[in-house]
């Protein structure tokens, strides 16, 4: 079995493959600097960037790019320089790379979709996933709509978890609630993933492994290993493949100690 490295640790893991989906560079409240504690943490063999990197919707409306931003491209492209196979797979916030599938920039692979084989011999079908949303495919104007109520969540979020805090309470996530409560959403992510499982099955592989929904899951309930890498706005998770073949969901801001976290307080307060 696999350990998860502890974060307050400057150790490296080495891992097989690496997931990571739905980062959304360009995006006010994402979480770019766990992203960056996470990457520094791990180095992989493969590296699959499972769409929505980059939101190019945010980016068409307001330009923002933090330095922040230019430390995660630069993480990512000294792995692909050390050796480490990079493959971007675009989703619909950066739709427009999907212009240069099939080239390379850099050294870094563009594709809509690739079979991913594990150290076992099993094969794993990546792709973002928007394939197969209904709503983004059939009704774009919904979708952006959809995407505002999100970031207004967000937004509220903010609010939310500034009296939280106060009272001395964990995180609570508006959306994640939403998703998991709200009848209509817990339909369309099961349809979400019945798509995806179906076509699976269809192109002869034994899982798929996706992103888009922002829903970090992995299960076998539909007759195929289901892995959703979640996202990097809130739960801060990603997917790893291990040198033995396992596959395990990592969520990183749970695995920040306590005393770190009171550290981080302590030095923002003192400043």
């Amino acid at each position: 079995m696999s350990v998860q490295t502890d974060p307050g640790s400057q150790t490296v893991r080495r891992v097989r493959a690496l997931f990571i989906s739905d980062v959304h560079l360009g995006m006010k409240t994402i979480r770019v600097r766990e992203l960056i504690d996470f990457l520094r943490r791990h180095d992989a063999e493969t590296i699959y960037l499972v769409g929505d990197i980059l939101d190019g919707w945010r980016l068409q409306k307001t330009w923002r790019w933090p330095p922040e931003y230019n430390v995660v491209a630069d993480l990512i492209l000294s792995k692909a320089a050390a050796g480490a196979r990079v493959v971007y797979l675009p989703g619909n916030h950066d739709e427009l790379v999907r212009e240069y599938l099939g080239t390379y920039f850099g050294t870094i692979e563009l594709v809509d979709r690739t079979i991913h084989t594990t150290a076992t011999g099993k094969t794993y079908l990546v792709i973002h996933g928007d394939q197969f949303d209904v709503v983004v495919k059939n009704a774009k104007w919904l979708a952006h709509i959809g995407d505002w109520a999100y970031n207004f969540a967000l937004k509220t979020n903010g609010t939310i978890n500034w009296f939280r805090r106060r009272m001395g309470r964990g995180y609570w996530s508006l959306s994640a609630w939403a998703k998991q409560k709200v009848k209509g959403a817990v339909s369309v992510i099961g349809r979400f993933e019945e798509a995806l499982a179906l076509e699976a099955k269809e192109t002869g592989v034994d899982g798929v492994v996706c992103g888009h929904i922002h829903l970090a899951d992995m299960h076998d309930r539909l007759g195929i290993h289901y892995i959703n890498t979640g996202d990097w706005v809130e739960s801060c998770t990603a997917v790893v493949e291990d040198f033995e073949g396992n596959f395990e969901l990592i969520r990183w801001t749970q695995l920040v100690p306590e005393k770190t976290k009171k550290k981080r307080r302590g030095r923002k307060s003192r400043k």
